[in-house]
């Protein structure tokens, strides 16, 4: 069974770099949804569902490509931590993890529209900061832009300043882990077993 065309719903030059290091051919269709935070809903929960609706509304669009759609987000015991939406928020965002462990998820979802078929994952890494002062948080804000990355900071961009260990996949905290997506892929490839169903419909 041969892979339809994909489609990355996601304007992450991030997500596109980790795409074409595993040897992927995509073309980039951002979703333009706003991302939604339901405060009673787990970090994978609310990634899970900001993940489908990306791919829904861009598989709406192009019925016959395979897209994929993810969304990272950080938390810390209950507290979700999206993109900040200013420098002052950012900082507060590293102060409040600086010197404890975090989780990182990253949801996907590979939906296509015309075999009505989806699949719906996440993977989490937890991620230790190390303990540090405002200096050398200003030091760092000084250095990345924060504004587009969940938590207000990127592993790949002076992570080293902040992070002193991380359990589970690097890439998932860059905010794709391919590990599980190239598995994911390849099962999507193989052939269905006779009388069973191709996969749940899209709602």
């Amino acid at each position: 069974m041969r892979m339809p065309p994909l489609i990355l719903a996601s304007a992450s030059p991030r997500r596109a770099e980790l795409l074409r290091q595993i040897g992927l051919e995509f073309t980039i269709v951002p979703a333009q949804l706003p991302e939604v935070h339901p405060q009673e809903l787990t970090a994978q929960e609310v990634s899970q569902i900001n993940a489908y609706r990306k791919a829904r509304a861009v598989a709406k669009r192009h019925p016959d490509s395979l897209v994929l759609g993810a969304d990272t987000l950080v938390h810390l015991d209950n507290v979700l931590f999206g993109k900040p939406a200013s420098l002052t928020e950012a900082y507060q965002m590293i102060e409040q993890l600086q010197g404890r462990t975090h989780n990182v998820v990253t949801a996907i979802c590979l939906l296509h529209w015309r075999e009505r078929r989806q699949r719906i994952f996440a993977e989490n890494t937890a991620v230790t900061f190390r303990p540090f002062d405002a200096v050398l948080i200003r030091k760092y804000l000084a250095k990345v832009d924060p504004l587009d990355k969940a938590g207000a900071y990127a592993i790949q961009e002076q992570g080293e300043i902040l992070i002193e260990k991380i359990a589970g996949s690097y890439s998932n905290v860059v905010g794709l882990p391919v590990e599980r997506l190239k598995t994911e892929l390849a099962a999507w490839e193989a052939p269905l077993p006779p009388c069973a169903p191709s996969a749940s419909n899209p709602p």
